[in-house]
């Protein structure tokens, strides 16, 4: 483990709840963008910045995987969902979907139908 990431892990208290969703069909790039617009806030504090946020593809995923972790961290231990923080939240690449549409002269041409895999990792404010 690197040094700052060390350093960031003891700011944030311990690990409460982690949620993870997966082959979810839209880009990672799109989910990035909301990812690390609420990374570092409180639960409460993340969920009005994603109200405010315009992007339609991947802010279900975000929001459902939020509740997901807060649900989690319910089932783990009583905590009070204020007292949470969004420590790390990624989106890595997942599967493409290959597919063919027709392109001038006869040829083919490939879409790629990106997929993404998400993880939230909440912990205590502290």
């Amino acid at each position: 483990m690197s040094r700052a990431r060390a350093a960031r892990k003891s700011k944030l208290g311990d690990l409460v709840a982690t949620a993870q969703s997966r082959f979810n069909r839209v880009t990672a790039r799109k989910v990035r963008m909301l990812a690390d617009a609420i990374c570092g806030l409180t639960v409460a504090e993340a969920d009005q910045q994603l109200a405010a946020l315009h992007r339609p593809s991947a802010m279900p995923v975000v929001s459902n995987l939020l509740k997901s972790a807060v649900a989690n961290a319910k089932e783990k231990e009583e905590d009070h969902p204020e007292e949470l923080v969004i420590g790390e939240i990624f989106a890595d690449a997942g599967p493409m979907l290959k597919r063919f549409r027709p392109a001038p002269m006869g040829r083919g041409v490939r879409v790629r139908k990106r997929m993404s895999h998400v993880t939230i990792k909440l912990f205590k404010q502290g």
